[in-house]
């Protein structure tokens, strides 16, 4: 499991002082929520499966531009439970403005199923924290994802989540090592593309978060069909399998 989903939450208060009653309010329903049993079955688990679009390429420049994230319950693609937020990264001073803006203006909750664009950073951050709830969440290659979505906690709301995130590439290339451990579908290359290719998935728009949330669900769905038939029958149970490959990998 990557760092940033390990620590535990820093900076309780965060910048709640600097944030309008309402968005205090959502930030602290939140923090509230009781904690997920991630040993029940996968049949019986909410995951949310997030992607991330960014302005730039290298990792220290990258701004965060959007958020994709797309519910499987019950092991089921749940298109009710879908969500798409744009940043607006406006001026500086733009979540000062978005802290003093009325209650009316901030999102209350997420629109399922609808894209919020141009929403300033801390609205933004805590209508995806909303969605998300404390739900595990599965990402391909979740280190990059993380890394973004962090930096922006931290940025905008001063807090590190301590979510728990399954990394869909490492989970993938140990339930089907018979064609993982060679070429693109190996945890350390990439492998998206090669991973929808090889199961017949099709992509709406390859780079679109949206559309990348989607097919990371089909891949999950495959991936718990067959960490189930393995015993590897909980959220729980694949983050110790992701944890395992690591490891093997690592001091190979």
């Amino acid at each position: 499991m990557a760092a940033w989903f390990s620590r535990l939450f820093t900076g309780q208060e965060g910048r709640d002082g600097a944030l309008a009653i309402n968005q205090q309010a959502l930030l602290a329903g939140w923090r509230q929520l009781p904690e997920v049993d991630i040993s029940r079955s996968h049949y019986r688990s909410r995951y949310v499966l997030v992607d991330v679009e960014t302005a730039a390429r290298s990792l220290k420049s990258d701004r965060l531009v959007s958020i994709a994230a797309l519910a499987l319950v019950d092991g089921l693609i749940d298109f009710q439970e879908a969500f798409h937020v744009v940043l607006a990264h406006d001026a500086p001073g733009a979540d000062a403005a978005a802290g003093e803006a009325s209650e009316a203006n901030a999102p209350t909750a997420p629109n399922p199923a609808l894209v919020i664009a141009g929403v300033p950073p801390v609205d933004a951050l805590i209508s995806f924290l909303s969605f998300a709830g404390k739900a595990p969440l599965v990402a391909y290659h979740s280190p990059l994802v993380g890394a973004m979505i962090e930096r922006a906690l931290v940025e905008h709301l001063g807090i590190v989540s301590a979510q728990p995130c399954i990394d869909l590439a490492w989970v993938l290339s140990d339930l089907f090592r018979d064609v993982s451990d060679v070429g693109d579908l190996s945890a350390t290359q990439g492998g998206l593309d090669a991973w929808l290719a090889h199961f017949g998935i099709a992509s709406i728009q390859r780079h679109n978060a949206v559309s990348d949330a989607y097919v990371i669900a089909k891949l999950l769905q495959i991936a718990i069909a067959r960490a189930a038939r393995k015993g590897f029958d909980s959220p729980g149970s694949l983050l110790e399998l992701e944890k395992a490959r690591r490891h093997l990998h690592q001091s190979g």
